[in-house]
C-alpha cells in the first residue's frame, strides 16, 4: 500500500487499517474508524474495523473493555493495541491484513451512529436509496476505490500536461447562452433584471479566445452543464479533460492524447498501452458497424449487397437500390433460435430506428426459413452464403433504406443482438482488452430536415479538410471536417478538432450555410468572430475527454454515477439534498421570475 506523510503528532492513528503486516508483530499501535461488522464469540468480541484505506480485524475482551458489548455497525471508534499473528487456520487469504489482528488494549467510542438504512456491504441496494444517504454508500470500500482512482488519474492527466507545457487556466462559469447546442441550463442576473446567464456546456470559445490570447497551451479539468435527457453515462453536470493548443495539426492532438492515455492506463491498471492508435474514417466506421463509436471487440460487420439485389426479384430491395439507396446484411451467428417475440422485438427496434421493418432469414435445419426467401434468386442465396459466411444457427437481418439510414438500424440492432448472445452466453467479450481508435474525416455539416437548414456535425467552429473548401457552398454535406473522435471498446471518450481561425470563413458558415441571421451571429458569437480578426494562431485546435466516462472504464462501473462523489439520479433529482427544490417567494421577486407552476415535488 502506498505510504502516507506521518504528523508530527497524532493521538488518533499511528496506522491506517490497510497497512498492517506480520513485519509489525509485536508493534503498538492506534487505529481509528468504522465498525463494519461486530462478531460476538462468547468470551471476545471481533470487530473488522473500517477507514479509507482497508480492514483489519479487532480482538477485544469485555471483561477489560466493557465497552465492546455495546459497539454497533458504522460507530466511530479508537482502538490501541498490540499487533498479532492471527490463530492457525484462521488467516483470511482475501484481505491484505489477513495475517495479523490487533489484541485490544484500549478502546474510546468516538461517535455512535443511528442504524444504517441498509447494509453497506450488500452489492445489491436500491441505487435511489444508496444516493439519499450518499455519505454512508462512498464508505463502501468499492466507492472508496473509486473515488482513489478518480484522484490518481486526475492527477495523472495534470502531471503529464504539465510536463508538455500546458497551462491549467480556469473559464467562468457564468456564460452566455448560445442555444445551437444541447439544452442548457439558465442563471437569472438579479444585477441585470430580465437577463440571463448560462451554465457553460463547455469552455468552447474561451479556450479559442486563449489561443487568441498567446497562451498557446491551455488545458483544465473543467465542469460542464447539460439540460438533457439522462442515461447511465448522462449526468447535468460533468467534468471534462479539456485542452487546446496553438500551432499545431491534428497528428499533433493524437499523439498528444495517445500518450497522455498510455500513461492513465498505466497509471491506473498497471497495463501497457501500444500507441500509436489506428485511425478509421467516419464512412468505413458507419458502413462496417452502423455507428462513429463501434466496439470491434466481436465480429458482425456489416455487409453490402446493393449491386447483388439490385434487380432483385424481392421488389422492397430492388425498389431501395432503384431510389438511390443500399442493402445492407449482418449475421448474427448463433441467433436462429431467436423466438417470433424475439425477432417481433428486433422489428420494433429496428422501427423505432427509422426502419419501415425488419427483414431476417434464419439457418436452421439445413434450410433457409423466412417470408422473403421464396424472393431470392439461387445467386442471390450464393452471394448472401459466401460473404455471411452462413452456416446452421445464423440469422440474418437485412436493412434497405438510404445509405446512412441503413447503417444506422443495422448498427443499433448488432448492439441488442451482442447483448441478446452474451445472455445466452454464446458471446463473451475479452476482459481487459482495450481497443482504442480515432474515427476521423467526420462530415462538417449536415442537413437538419426538421430544421429545414444545414447545421454543423460537431460544432460551428470547426475547420473545414482545405481540400474541400471549394465544396462549401455547391455540396456542403460533402466538405469534411477537421473533427476527430477518440473511441474504446464502443465508448467516445472524447471529441475535438482543429479550429476555424478566419473570421471571414467563421461568418460563412454562420451565415452563408447555417443560414443564421446576421444580428443574430453577431448578438451569440461577435465577440469571437472579432477576436479572430486580431491575429488568432493558425491553426489552433483541441479536444475534451470525458473524465466520468474515462473512470468509470477504468473501475468496471456500469454507470459514471458510481465514479461521482455526489451524482444525480436519472431524473436529474438530488435525492440526498432534496433538489431541485421550491425557493421563497422572495427570491424570485428580487429575481423578477414569476412562475406559471409549481415545481414538482420530489417523488
Amino acid at each position: 500500500m502506498r505510504g502516507f506523510q506521518r504528523l508530527p503528532v497524532n493521538s488518533y492513528r499511528t496506522h491506517h487499517c490497510a497497512e498492517l503486516r506480520k513485519s509489525l508483530v509485536g508493534q503498538k499501535v492506534t487505529l481509528s474508524g468504522w465498525v463494519a461488522s461486530r462478531r460476538d464469540h462468547g468470551g471476545l468480541v471481533f470487530v473488522d474495523l473500517r477507514d479509507r484505506e482497508g480492514l483489519t480485524q479487532i480482538v477485544l475482551d469485555p471483561q477489560t473493555l466493557p465497552a465492546a458489548h455495546d459497539l454497533r455497525s458504522e460507530f466511530v471508534i479508537r482502538v490501541e493495541g498490540e499487533v498479532v499473528p492471527r490463530p492457525e487456520g484462521t488467516v483470511n487469504s482475501r484481505l491484505a491484513t489477513g495475517e495479523v489482528e490487533v489484541k485490544a488494549l484500549k478502546l474510546d467510542v468516538l461517535n455512535k451512529s443511528e442504524t444504517p438504512p441498509y447494509p453497506l456491504d450488500e452489492e445489491n441496494v436500491n441505487e435511489d436509496l444508496r444516493l439519499q444517504y450518499r455519505y454512508l454508500d462512498l464508505r463502501r470500500p468499492q466507492m472508496a476505490h473509486n473515488l482513489k482512482l478518480r484522484h490518481r488519474v486526475s492527477k495523472t492527466v495534470r502531471d503529464y500536461l504539465d510536463e508538455q507545457g500546458f497551462l491549467e487556466i480556469e473559464t467562468p462559469v457564468l456564460f452566455k447562452s448560445t442555444p445551437e447546442g444541447a439544452r442548457e441550463y439558465l442563471v437569472p442576473s438579479r444585477s441585470n433584471p430580465g437577463l440571463f446567464f448560462a451554465l457553460p456546456q463547455s469552455p468552447q470559445q474561451f479556450k479559442q479566445l486563449l489561443m487568441v490570447a498567446g497562451a498557446e497551451k491551455y488545458f483544465q479539468l473543467a465542469r460542464c452543464f447539460r439540460d438533457e435527457d439522462l442515461r447511465a453515462d448522462r449526468q447535468p453536470e460533468f467534468t471534462q479533460i479539456d485542452l487546446e493548443m496553438s500551432f499545431i495539426g491534428r497528428e499533433d492532438i493524437y499523439c498528444l492524447i495517445e500518450g497522455l492515455l498510455q500513461r492513465i492506463w498505466k497509471t491506473a491498471l498497471n497495463q501497457d498501452v501500444k500507441i500509436p492508435f489506428e485511425r478509421v474514417t467516419f464512412y468505413d466506421a458507419m458502413d462496417k458497424y452502423g455507428t462513429d463509436k463501434p466496439d470491434r471487440r466481436f465480429g458482425m460487420e456489416l455487409h453490402d449487397f446493393t449491386a447483388t439485389f439490385k434487380s432483385s426479384g424481392f421488389k422492397v430491395f430492388a425498389g431501395a437500390v432503384a431510389a438511390g439507396g443500399v442493402v445492407k446484411a449482418m449475421n448474427a451467428k448463433g441467433l436462429a433460435c431467436a423466438t417470433a417475440g424475439q425477432i417481433e422485438q428486433l422489428t420494433e427496434h429496428a422501427k423505432a430506428a427509422g426502419a419501415k421493418g425488419l427483414a431476417w432469414i434464419k439457418v436452421e435445419g439445413g434450410t433457409w426459413k423466412s417470408p422473403i426467401v421464396k424472393f431470392f434468386s439461387d445467386a442471390e442465396k450464393e452471394a448472401l452464403t459466401r460473404e455471411l459466411k452462413l452456416e446452421e444457427g445464423d440469422l440474418v437481418l437485412f436493412a434497405a433504406d438510404q445509405w446512412s439510414a441503413a447503417c444506422e438500424v443495422l448498427g443499433k440492432l448488432r448492439l441488442i443482438v451482442a447483448g441478446m448472445l452474451q445472455k445466452m452466453e454464446k458471446l463473451t467479450l475479452p476482459k481487459n482488452v482495450f481497443d482504442f481508435f480515432w474515427v476521423v474525416d467526420f462530415p462538417l455539416i449536415h442537413f437538419d430536415a426538421e430544421a429545414q437548414r444545414h447545421m454543423a456535425s460537431h460544432h460551428p467552429f470547426t475547420a473545414p479538410v482545405a481540400e474541400d473548401l471549394p465544396l462549401l457552398e455547391s455540396e456542403p454535406t460533402k466538405v469534411r471536417g477537421q473533427h476527430y473522435d477518440i473511441v474504446l471498446n464502443g465508448v467516445e471518450l472524447g471529441g475535438g478538432s482543429i479550429r476555424i481561425h478566419q473570421p471571414d470563413v467563421q461568418r460563412k458558415l454562420f451565415e452563408g450555410i447555417f443560414k443564421i441571421p446576421k444580428e443574430i451571429a453577431e448578438s451569440r458569437f461577435g465577440y469571437l468572430i472579432r477576436a479572430l480578426g486580431f491575429g488568432a494562431p493558425p491553426p489552433h485546435g483541441g479536444i475534451a475527454l470525458g473524465l466520468d466516462r474515462l473512470v468509470a472504464i477504468l473501475c468496471g462501473a456500469e454507470s459514471i454515477r458510481d465514479v461521482i462523489a455526489f451524482p444525480k439520479n436519472a431524473r436529474a433529482q438530488d435525492l440526498m439534498t432534496g433538489s431541485p427544490a421550491e425557493v421563497e417567494p422572495r427570491q424570485l421577486r428580487e429575481l423578477r421570475i414569476q412562475t406559471e407552476i409549481k415545481a414538482l415535488t420530489t417523488p
